[in-house]
């Protein structure tokens, strides 16, 4: 049940993600026109930007339950599967505490924001907590994910989902 739950938690945060892409992607166009055009449209550039970096934290968890993250694995392939289970989950216990850390800072980042009313340095002065709280939920949701993960290797469950054979392999 709380599987199910977490990973359609990924899932949303993996949609809101395509929808920051699309922004970023709109964002970046309606910039180019307005040049083209000799428009005004203040805070363009801030806007993109804060679209493609609520797309990268936004899809962090999904990524991650879909093993679509680099892993270095050169030293895991000359080890024996017993170690090669211990370095799995160091890997996933120190990947579970940076990730928490992440997450607490990002959301405090988000809370000092807001009760400081910090704004952009652009003429539109957008209030910062609104662009930060989708890197916050991002990460936040990839603790979870990191967490979930580890849980799945104590308890001998599957976390990861298999490798689709599309992704480049380098040995």
């Amino acid at each position: 049940m709380l599987q199910r739950l977490a990973f359609g938690f990924y899932r949303l945060l993996l949609v809101l993600a395509g929808f920051a892409m699309i922004g970023a992607f709109v964002a970046i166009m309606l910039n180019i026109m307005a040049r083209l055009f000799g428009w005004n449209l203040p805070g363009l550039d801030g806007y993109a930007g804060y679209a493609i970096a609520a797309a990268l934290f936004l899809a962090l968890p999904a990524t991650l339950q879909n093993s679509e993250h680099i892993r270095a694995t050169l030293l895991l392939e000359h080890v024996s599967p017993g170690m090669r289970g211990r370095l799995e989950t160091l890997a996933l216990f120190l990947g579970t505490g940076i990730a928490l850390y992440l997450a607490w800072f990002a959301a405090r980042l988000v809370w000092v924001s807001y009760t400081l009313h910090d704004v952009a340095p652009t003429g539109d002065a957008t209030p910062m907590w609104i662009p930060q709280l989708s890197m916050a939920l991002g990460c936040v949701g990839f603790a979870l994910a990191f967490m979930q993960a580890l849980w799945a290797r104590w308890s001998g469950q599957a976390f990861f989902a298999e490798p689709s054979g599309e992704a480049s392999h380098a040995d």
